[in-house]
């Protein structure tokens, strides 16, 4: 019997944001993140598009109890779409993995009235930056695409419910990136 794993590419990827057990490195091949909206969530968040030439980093991590509607919950502006046969991981365990992926026909590019949280990017960022150091945190910059999108610095006082308070470092290795990629920051 196959036991159910989500595979994270976002915030899921800090640990800090979820009390999973086991999460453990994991690679998805075919698969690329990109900023995007939807009409259910006021701000821009990432999702995952079909993409043959990509591979991307994450966490994967079991479904506590086999259960998945609290995650689902927590993931309700996604689809889960099953992609075990496309991820590499060093787990022992016969897994059935699963993202969680928007619909493309349900998510358009983000615009100024629905930025990038900077707050959740940090976030996300963090994560990438203990989980796989800085030249994972390089890969997650170079393998998103929709910097073209604002960002919103709310910092100062943070929108994004799971925010983590990043260190000086982390928030420089986040501003660097983002002053290189000539991304508008908004206030």
């Amino acid at each position: 019997m196959s036991i159910p794993y989500f595979f994270g590419y976002g915030s899921l990827v800090n640990r800090a944001t979820h009390d999973f057990p086991n999460a453990s490195k994991a690679r998805l091949s075919g698969w690329r993140r990109t900023w995007r909206h939807t009409d259910l969530r006021p701000v821009a968040f990432l999702t995952v598009v079909p993409d043959d030439c990509s591979q991307i980093e994450g966490l994967i991590a079991h479904v506590p109890r086999d259960d998945w509607v609290a995650l689902d919950y927590r993931e309700r502006a996604y689809e889960r779409v099953s992609v075990t046969q496309a991820v590499q991981h060093d787990t022992k365990q016969d897994a059935e993995i699963a993202v969680y992926a928007v619909p493309e026909h349900k998510h358009a590019t983000p615009v100024a009235c629905h930025p990038i949280l900077l707050s959740y990017l940090d976030v996300v960022v963090q994560g990438y930056l203990r989980e796989f150091g800085p030249q994972g945190a390089d890969r997650f910059f170079a393998s998103t695409t929709g910097w073209d999108a604002p960002v919103l610095n709310d910092r100062a006082t943070p929108r994004y419910p799971r925010h983590q308070q990043l260190t000086a470092q982390e928030a420089g290795f986040v501003d660097d990136h983002l002053a290189a990629l000539s991304v508008n920051i908004t206030f």
